[in-house]
């Protein structure tokens, strides 16, 4: 995560304005708005303003993360949610462990595929040199 900005130092406990969120975490102001159409997020609305806490932090923290590891936006949402369940923190790490395990599969998977893709376009290019050099 980048190091908090200037501003999001000033005031360390909040709130912060969309323009401070944005900065701290490098995402456009437009990517805040749509997390936030999402129901992911729940700024504190005055007026226009849309005001950010704690909270409203820590969960794009959440979302950010899961988005860097290739969750889709569904699969976020239900583990941020399972935070707020009766269960709390237990049933949001299991869920996310069975996720991860699902992300690594698949990553794995794919990881085979190129491999062998790389091995099959290495051997065609070896028989395009082979016939190349054999025209003179």
């Amino acid at each position: 995560m980048p190091s908090p900005s200037p501003a999001s130092t000033r005031a360390a406990d909040g709130p912060w304005t969309i323009a401070e969120v944005a900065e701290e975490f490098g995402v456009t102001h437009r990517a805040v708005r749509h997390y936030e159409e999402l129901g992911l997020i729940h700024p504190e609305r005055r007026g226009t303003q849309r005001v950010y806490h704690r909270r409203d932090r820590t969960r794009l923290a959440l979302i950010l993360r899961g988005r860097r590891l290739g969750f889709p936006l569904d699969e976020i949402r239900t583990i941020i949610d399972l935070y707020d369940a009766p269960r709390g923190r237990r049933s949001q790490l299991e869920y996310v462990l069975a996720q991860i395990g699902e992300r690594r599969d698949d990553l794995e998977q794919k990881r085979h595929d190129l491999d062998a893709t790389l091995t099959e376009l290495e051997d065609f290019e070896s028989r395009c040199r082979a016939d190349l050099a054999a025209l003179g």
